[in-house]
């Protein structure tokens, strides 16, 4: 009988391949953007829906965009930028080996 990996060790294992590695640095910037979104968001006071409205989408748009559920585009997180009176900063960084 085979012993039962847990899930840190089958994570652990799939993310030695790179297509996964990809995958996963992909998500990790999806989540990180929405986070940064929701937090801007909070901080001025606004629902979903109210910064929808300032945005022209609707609050589903989002509620997806803050879960890390969709990569935004420039033209949607500039469109966010506006909506709460920020703006934009894309840099380049050296990623790192592993």
């Amino acid at each position: 009988m085979s012993k039962r990996k847990t899930w840190g060790e089958l994570r652990r294992r799939r993310l030695e391949e790179p297509a996964a590695r990809v995958g996963y640095q992909q998500a990790q910037l999806a989540y990180e953007l929405g986070r940064q979104v929701r937090e801007l968001r909070e901080a001025n006071g606004l629902s979903q829906r109210e910064l929808a409205e300032r945005m022209h989408t609707t609050q589903s748009v989002i509620a997806r965009l803050e879960a890390g559920g969709s990569k935004p585009s420039l033209s949607t997180l500039e469109r966010v930028a506006m909506a709460l009176g920020t703006s934009v900063d894309i840099r380049f960084r050296t990623a790192l080996a592993g």
